[in-house]
């Protein structure tokens, strides 16, 4: 029996070192560890993708390193912050260290210093630190290969330290496997869209597909949705927003990171689905990720498309003054439509005079409306919203004309008209 543990203890020393033997692990600084675990894990032949914090003079704590990062730009310190990085574990006989960081350039944008995207300082910086000698001499081989890459494609340079790895921290497990357990509606954008030489990319990076045609957009107001082939949340916002599109606002959709040719992003996209507002050829606002929160992209979109006394009716429930709203005598055949998405909301044969001094209809479209109870101003009422933006529309009451009853009571500024053709 005691030879039969000792061959069986040897057996198991002799398994846990061949695999211990077969793996290997490099430190990669992407910005925030989060996206960077998600998409370094999608590579074939990783085994283990770990969030931590390297090369820095302080404790391997999240909050510590935030103070930290505010006290460095405040000048109440010099000592060095960590990096956001993840820990790589692979496979060296499935993928070779170079595969590896060819993911890693692909993934995300090495151009940019001490940010990501959205995420700026220190501890967002692009890093790669290495365990060996050999590890060293290929993170500078690839870097100077990705960098004549982006110099080809007319990109900035390379400012990912590559450097030993000297201080190491697990993060918190709560940061471990963030965006399984906690998904956010977006997904983290495949770096800058240049190919690393002589590799097929793996997993989501950007699309090869260039900028978009600008003479084929509107230069006066234009909106355009930045994603990717892969990104779940990009086809739930095609689905849901994109599928049925009626707002005046032309819409179009690129699978590359960069903006029209002659166009100007005001900063780098960092995820997709991002939604952005151009008008002549400038960005004025974007909208980053989609959960299915369709009021939410919604009233983003009507803040740049309203006037500030709509924005007051939509978004805060307001009402115009008896008399002084639009189409209150218009008789033409058409559809009445919300000011933001286009959906139909009353023909103009269910409008009738009511004498209120607003719009009123006696029957809305199948389904355009929602009803609200509303207890404002010590009274209780059937608020009004349109179903496909949310903003308020009006109240409706039980005083209509037949064949209804109903007189559904609307604030004019907060509809379009559209004439029958």
């Amino acid at each position: 029996m005691t030879k039969f543990l000792i061959r069986l203890f040897i057996v198991f020393c002799w398994l846990t070192c061949t695999a211990q033997a077969a793996s290997e692990s490099i430190v990669l600084g992407m910005g925030c560890f989060w996206g960077a675990e998600k998409r370094m894990g999608e590579l074939p032949g990783v085994l283990d993708v770990e969030t931590g914090y390297a090369n820095g003079d302080i404790a391997g704590d999240y909050q510590k390193i935030l103070a930290h990062e505010k006290a460095l730009k405040q000048g109440e310190t010099h000592r060095r912050n960590h990096a956001e990085v993840v820990k790589v574990s692979f496979d060296p006989g499935r993928v070779g260290l170079e595969s590896v960081l060819a993911h890693f350039w692909e993934s995300h944008d090495p151009t940019q210093g001490n940010r990501q995207g959205n995420d700026i300082g220190t501890n967002y910086r692009s890093a790669i630190y290495t365990s060996s000698k050999e590890q060293l001499a290929i993170a500078h081989k690839t870097r100077m290969a990705y960098q004549a890459a982006l110099k080809g494609a007319g990109r900035g340079t390379i400012t990912t330290e590559v450097a030993p790895l000297k201080t190491y921290y697990k993060a918190e497990d709560y940061h471990q496997d963030y965006l399984k357990k906690n998904p956010n509606g977006y997904c983290g954008l495949g770096g800058t869209g240049v190919k690393y030489p002589g590799f097929a990319s793996i997993g989501k990076t950007a699309s090869p597909n260039g900028p978009l045609d600008p003479k084929a957009l509107n230069l006066k107001r234009q909106l355009i949705v930045f994603e990717t082939e892969d990104c779940a949340y990009c086809k739930q916002f095609k689905i849901e927003i994109l599928d049925n599109w009626k707002s005046q606002v032309p819409v179009a959709r690129s699978m590359s990171s960069q903006p029209p040719v002659g166009w100007r992003l005001e900063k780098a996209l960092f995820a997709t689905p991002t939604i952005v507002l151009f008008e002549n050829g400038k960005e004025i606002s974007r909208f980053t990720g989609y959960n299915g929160d369709k009021p939410r992209f919604w009233k983003w979109l009507g803040f740049h498309l309203l006037t500030p006394k709509q924005q007051q009716i939509a978004f805060e429930r307001g009402t115009e003054n008896p008399g002084t709203g639009s189409h209150l005598d218009e008789k033409r055949p058409g559809t009445f439509v919300d000011p933001i998405t286009g959906a139909a909301l009353f023909r103009s044969d269910a409008k009738f005079n009511s004498s209120t001094g607003w719009p009123s209809f006696f029957s809305p479209m199948p389904g355009a409306l929602t009803e609200h109870v509303d207890t404002s101003l010590g009274m209780r009422r059937t608020e009004v919203r349109s179903a496909s933006s949310g903003i308020h529309l009006g109240h409706v009451f039980d005083d209509g004309p037949p064949p209804t009853g109903k007189r559904y009571c609307i604030n004019g500024n907060v509809l379009t008209f559209i004439p029958d053709k």
